[in-house]
């Protein structure tokens, strides 16, 4: 699976984005999928992830009722909407798939992984 993240830039806190992961290959469907996020001098982070059917998901606390995600397994694609955003949220954010039935909040839990998108909020 190679995945292409998108959607990334430059927006105001409070603002709004929408994120976008493009996966190749046809067995995307049967992947839980993941954003992490990673700010300089930081360790990479767990956002968000949606097992494959997309009926379960999991988020960093920090980012619940802020961030969405969803995806459309018809179109491989995944997605982070991300509202009423803050400086803290700056970072790049990488999309990831895992063989795993179930979303997981586990780095090593994923398989492949996505180039990064920068997401840069100014206050």
């Amino acid at each position: 699976v190679q995945l292409q993240a998108s959607g990334g830039g430059l927006v105001e806190a409070g603002g709004s984005l929408r994120l976008s992961c493009a996966a190749s290959g046809r067995t995307f469907s049967s992947y839980t999928m993941g954003w992490f996020r990673q700010a300089p001098g930081k360790e990479r982070e767990f956002i968000a992830s949606i097992s494959w059917r997309g009926g379960i998901t999991k988020y960093l606390d920090s980012v619940k009722g802020r961030f969405t995600i969803s995806r459309d397994n018809a179109k491989n694609t995944v997605y982070l909407e991300m509202n009423s955003l803050k400086a803290e949220d700056t970072a790049v954010y990488y999309c990831a798939a895992s063989r795993l039935s179930m979303p997981s909040t586990t780095t090593s839990d994923y398989n492949y992984w996505g180039q990064g998108t920068l997401v840069t909020v100014s206050s």
